[in-house]
Parts: C-alpha cells; structure tokens; sequence
C-alpha cells in the first residue's frame, strides 16, 4: 500500500493524469491544476528546494492563506526528506520568533508581501533563517534582501536542477518512509510554549483513510479550503485525505468571497466549526424577517414538518406516507432552495467540531437534509 504522501500523489498522477486536483479561485476565474501538472509542480519546486540547499530532516515554515502552491509545498518539502511546519497567518512577528528558533528554521514560505515583512523582521532576531520563497510577487519587486525568492523563481531552478540530475527526484521520492515525520503542527501554547507536534505520514495517512472509509469519500467529492492550514482539521480534511480519497480540493479568493465561493463550488464534503453554521442560521433567519408574510407562512409550515420527521427521512427511519410528502413539498419549495443559498445543496457530509454546537442549531441543519456530523 502507497504510504506516503508524496507517493500518493504520483498514484493519482499516473492512474488519473488529467483529472482535477486543486482549483483557486483569482480574479474571479477558477484556475484548475490536473493531477499531472499538481506532480510536475511538486516535482519542480522540490528540486527547486534541493537546489537551494534544502536536505533531509530539515524544516520549512509555511506563512500563508489557504493557496495551492501551499498544498503542493508541503508535499514538494516532504518528498525531499524535509518537513513543512505550518504557522498562522495572522500571527504577528513577535508570535512566530518562538517556533523559528525551536524548529531551527533556514527555509521559509511567505504568501504575500505582508508576510515577507514579517518573516524579514524575525530575521533581525533570528539569524538561521536563509531563504524566503514569496508566492505572490505584488509589491516586492524593490525588495532586494538576500535569499529571497519568487515560487515562480523556484519551479524555474528547480525544472533546471531537474535536467541536471536525472533520476535525483525519483530517489528522493523512494526514500521517504512511512514513519518519517510528515508535518510538525504547533500547538497554541494557551498553557505555556508552543509545543511542536510531530505527525508522521503513516498516523496521518490512516486518520485520513479510516475518514475515507466512513464517509466513502471519493475522486468526485469536492472540498472548499478556508480554515488556517496551520489547523490539525484543515490538514487531515485538505491535505491527508485529499491525498488519500483523489477529490478535489477548492482555494476560495479571499475570506470576503467564501461564502460566494462556497455556492460557486457546492463542495459534497464540508467541515466547518460551529460558529459558520451559526452564522448561516442567522442570515437565514434575518432574511426570513424581510420576507412577504406568505414567504414567512410557508418557512413556518415546512420548517415545523422538517423538526419533525427530517431527521428521521435522513437517518432512513419510518416516517409516515403523508409526512413524507409534505417534506418533498417542503424540499422542494423551503429546504433545497436554503441549501442552495448556503451553497450546501450538494453536500453529502458535512463535520462540525472545535466546540460545542447548540442542539437546536445541529437539529436545524439535519432537519433539512444535511448530513451533519
């Protein structure tokens, strides 16, 4: 059985070369990568880190939203023996010194130029750090600091490297193990210090492949990525089983568009804590109170038969040949059409966790055919 990650990836790559595997959204226009070119990416950029010195067992930061040159980071650093260590992207300078200094950080990946600002103000402090790759070049074309680099930059010495030494990727690739550490996942150090948690790609691998398994997730199945990568949840829902199952996996533009992205996407798989789905109860609710008083009647009506017996249909329990007609009347009038706006009308799992959620919140959402777990 294929047990790392990187191996992962070159399986799908040669069983479904032109099948989606990531899509960002920039623009306005979905950008998609096949899994071929997601591996001819990874590929470049790792012999790219190679070229610049990364080896074995060393670490690389990642600073950064939600972006597939992140998802495809991680894997070209884990196929050189090297392992990534997301950061949050919001964290302040002062916040990412501590865990530059303990995981002894030469590499890092910034997204953007407020992130390079960062990265170059810990520097002053913590003199390992070496290289700065930045993904998005606005605004530091003046920036002239040693070891920075371009993604762009990168792929180009590494597709150069590549040449150079023929059959160097593929022995990289063999000799990561599956008990090698496959990411370090700092905690938040509410108690004391951050501590860094080691996963390796066979814990990781079969949390991914039991979830997998349960849910029959699938190559069709469809994830929006939003939460901080630097989370253990985005990691094993965007990462791990991404790898595993062969779905795709959704960038949105920015957190101001996600919920448009969400419609546009109609994810089939979908995690989100609490506080997103309370957020969507409320916006239902406040546009329920804008609405005419016959709109107001029938999300009464259909909402009553929906606490009802919803969770039953759901759960393929009996329910009565007369309620379930009124529940196909209200799926068809109140339900499908809330889903959709939600941009949940395709959705045939969906994960809530991180905290605890309201009964009567958990029991909305199942009430009206999703999947909630």
């Amino acid at each position: 059985m294929t047990t790392t990650f990187p191996q992962l990836l070159l399986k799908h790559a040669t069983e479904r070369p032109d099948a989606p595997a990531l899509r960002e959204k920039e623009y306005g226009i979905w950008q998609t990568w096949s899994w071929r070119e997601a591996a001819q990416t990874v590929r470049h950029m790792a012999c790219g880190l190679r070229a610049l010195g990364l080896a074995r067992g060393q670490n690389l930061a990642f600073i950064s939203d939600n972006r597939p040159h992140v998802y495809m980071g991680f894997l070209a650093v884990q196929a050189c023996g090297a392992v990534p260590i997301p950061l949050y992207q919001d964290a302040v300078a002062a916040e990412m010194m501590f865990v530059m200094e303990d995981a002894e950080i030469a590499f890092a990946f910034a997204e953007n130029q407020e992130q390079v600002d960062k990265l170059l103000e810990v520097r002053e402090s913590v003199s390992s750090i070496r290289h700065i790759i930045y993904d998005d070049p606005r605004g530091l074309r003046k920036y002239d600091q040693p070891g920075l680099i371009s993604t762009e930059e990168l792929l180009a010495k590494g597709k150069e490297w590549d040449a150079q030494n023929a059959g160097a990727y593929e022995a990289m690739v063999q000799a990561v193990q599956p008990e090698d550490v496959s990411v370090i996942l700092y905690t938040s150090g509410t108690t004391g210090k951050p501590k860094g948690v080691c996963q390796t790609h066979a814990s990781f691998g079969e949390s991914a492949r039991g979830g997998a398994q349960t849910d029959k997730l699938n190559a069709s199945d469809n994830v929006i990525c939003y939460l901080p990568p630097a989370w253990v949840g985005d990691h094993l829902f965007s990462f791990a089983q991404w790898l595993v199952a062969g779905f795709t996996i959704n960038c949105p533009e920015s957190a101001a568009t996600i919920s448009i992205d969400l419609r546009e996407i109609g994810p089939s798989y979908y995690f989100a804590p609490p506080r997103i789905f309370e957020g969507m109860l409320t916006s239902v609710s406040i546009r329920m109170e804008d609405a005419s008083p016959l709109k107001q009647w029938m999300y009464a009506k259909a909402m009553g038969v929906a606490r009802r017996v919803g969770s039953d249909i759901l759960d393929g329990k009996n329910v009565g040949a007369i309620d379930r007609l009124k529940y196909q009347l209200g799926n068809l009038f109140i339900y499908g059409p809330l889903r959709n706006a939600m941009g949940l009308s395709r959705i045939r799992v969906a994960y809530t966790a991180g905290a605890a959620i309201g009964p009567e919140l958990f029991r909305f959402f199942r009430s009206i055919g999703i999947n909630l777990k």
